[in-house]
């Protein structure tokens, strides 16, 4: 689960984006031809950053041309989660500042998760983790860090 989830070329954006093609916005129906049988997991992360946060935003966005199109829920200021369509399989990443990053050190999130998070370079917005999702064994995991993202 968690050797290739934090593979050094994944967390660095190395990996080829699925959707590359600038001039088509992705869809749903694209996604699920990309992602396959994760598509489902890719939407209960959508519908429950919703539920959590109604007021939140999703978009498709170029952020650098080459790596293609990445999504994300954000609310006004912030972005909450980003995922990235890969072939069969997609990557989450979130940025968590000190508050979140206590939440979740005293939460019951899985030990893995911390100490990648501890690992992980502070930036001035805080610490990025990205967790490759290919089943829905950090499904759980990854709701919690939603929740604590949006009350943070």
């Amino acid at each position: 689960m968690f050797p290739d989830t934090f593979n050094e070329n994944q967390t660095k954006g190395m990996e080829t984006n699925f959707f590359t093609d600038l001039t088509k916005t992705p869809d749903n129906n694209n996604l699920n031809a990309a992602i396959g049988n994760l598509f489902n997991i890719w939407m209960a992360f959508r519908d429950f950053t919703f539920e959590k946060y109604p007021l939140a935003i999703e978009e498709w966005y170029v952020s650098i041309k080459k790596y293609g199109w990445l999504y994300r829920i954000k609310d006004k200021k912030r972005a909450i989660i980003y995922l990235s369509p890969r072939d069969g399989y997609f990557i989450v990443t979130m940025v968590f500042g000190q508050k979140a990053t206590d939440m979740i050190l005293a939460s019951d999130i899985s030990e893995t998760i911390k100490s990648e998070l501890m690992k992980s370079r502070v930036y001035m917005e805080g610490r990025v983790i990205s967790m490759s999702v290919v089943d829905d064994s950090l499904l759980i995991d990854i709701k919690k860090l939603i929740e604590i993202k949006i009350v943070s």
